[in-house]
């Protein structure tokens, strides 16, 4: 099992302001980092809400979290499901929301989960093993236009067009069943000087099939449209983005929420656009210097952090 290094650790824990005896999410578990911290600042008091896809990090996780404290709940779903969950809980609100969007180390270094271009291995890029829809039935069975359109919207590869033509012609012949395959047919399909450039040239088309098997995008949507109606007066949404798609996202509606429209042909009464939220990082948080030189993968990572007034 890989280990795994919980990205801006303090920073993310420290934005949620945790209090003890207070009731908190961690929408992505993963190995457990944030979610131990979390624990040891509600010092035995309130409660923690762990959301993951992977029973195999939840496992390894839950020793981690009972070193820090017993006053968890480990919930094994997508976080799209948050309200409906917290509901079945009978939480109706809660102090802090924690996202961490980025996919976990070992799940990357694991060959055999199929989520890295680096090894050859089955098509699976599954979070929840349990899931019966993979990266396999993606490739083989989308039909070409809309294949493109993935590899364009989640990936923004410029070729995805061609590689989406190469990807049906080569079915045509037999299933593409491993990402060894899959990433010869993606360098057939770029021009050479487009492989000569800085990073692989598979990089983007993985990270497309990725978000569209395990539903990434509608996941956060869905977050950013409930997450903030569950908090409590005080209570903060902290989310990190490692892909500019997310952080757009992110950002547009933490934005809508805390920041009034005025339309410069009315004349508005003071405390009259008062919004219910505040967006505490007008720029975003990101690793500190020596957290990259210790954490590569975090290099892309933003923290944007919302509360309620």
């Amino acid at each position: 099992m890989g280990s795994h290094y919980p990205v801006m650790l303090q920073e993310a824990v420290d934005a949620l302001d945790v209090v003890p005896g207070g009731v908190y999410v961690d929408c992505t578990l993963g190995r457990g980092g944030h979610s131990s911290l979390i624990l040891e600042k509600l010092q035995g008091k309130g409660r923690l809400y762990c959301f993951d896809l992977d029973e195999e990090a939840m496992k390894e996780s839950r020793q981690r979290l009972l070193q820090a404290g017993d006053n968890f709940t480990l919930i094994h779903g997508n976080f799209a499901f948050l309200k409906q969950r917290m509901q079945e809980e009978g939480v109706g609100e809660v102090d802090g929301i924690l996202a961490d969007l980025g996919v976990s180390s070992p799940q990357f270094d694991e060959a055999e989960r199929g989520f890295s271009y680096k090894e050859d291995a089955p098509l699976d890029m599954r979070m929840d093993q349990t899931q019966a829809y993979s990266a396999f039935e993606l490739v083989n069975q989308t039909p070409e236009k809309e294949l493109a359109e993935i590899f364009y919207q989640y990936g923004e590869d410029p070729y995805s067009g061609k590689i989406a033509r190469s990807i049906a012609l080569e079915r045509k012949k037999k299933a593409i069943r491993t990402t060894g395959e899959l990433v010869e047919i993606i360098k057939r399909s770029k021009p050479e000087k487009e492989l000569r450039k800085k990073g692989h040239p598979a990089k983007q088309i993985f990270q497309a099939i990725r978000i569209a098997v395990n539903g990434e995008e509608d996941a956060l949507k869905t977050l950013l449209r409930d997450g903030p109606d569950l908090l409590r007066h005080g209570g903060r949404l902290a989310i990190i983005t490692f892909m500019s798609l997310d952080d757009r996202l992110v950002k547009r509606e933490f934005q809508r929420r805390a920041i009034a429209k005025v339309d410069r042909h009315q004349i508005s009464l003071p405390g009259e656009e008062e919004m219910p939220y505040r967006i505490l990082t007008p720029k975003p948080i990101q690793p500190s210097q020596k957290e990259l030189e210790e954490n590569h993968r975090s290099a892309s990572a933003k923290l944007r952090v919302l509360e309620r007034k």
